[in-house]
């Protein structure tokens, strides 16, 4: 699920500041801490191998998040696909994986524990 800025509900305008607001955008409530990530990802990077062995070959970890530059490819687990681009607000529920075809930066707040046990799993792939 991806959201741009441009398709954001303005809640509250002043000639001082814009708020945009979207509703509906996943729920935290059965995570305990959250984590605050920034990547940095090449052209070319692919984290679909990387995912290999998980349930449904899949990150099984949910995901709020912004993309600042470059765009985010993403398959879920009913093999439906998106692009998130820079300005979108991103949720990405339990069961994707994600490449980018172009350098992209973008920055996740994600179920701390749930998270460092995928990154804990792509670094026992990357050491084989």
């Amino acid at each position: 699920m991806h959201q741009s800025k441009e398709e954001l509900t303005v809640v509250m305008e002043t000639p001082d500041a814009v708020v945009q607001h979207q509703t509906g955008f996943g729920a935290a409530t059965e995570y305990d801490n959250l984590a605050a990530e920034h990547f940095q990802l090449s052209a070319g990077t692919d984290l679909t191998p990387l995912l290999e062995g998980l349930h449904e070959d899949t990150c099984q970890c949910p995901h709020w998040g912004y993309v600042i530059d470059g765009a985010i490819s993403v398959r879920y687990s009913d093999e439906s696909e998106e692009v998130n681009r820079a300005g979108d607000l991103v949720y990405w529920p339990p069961g994707h994986t994600l490449w980018v075809d172009e350098d992209t930066e973008f920055i996740l707040f994600s179920p701390h524990e749930d998270h460092t046990a995928v990154f804990e799993h792509m670094a026992t792939k990357m050491g084989e």
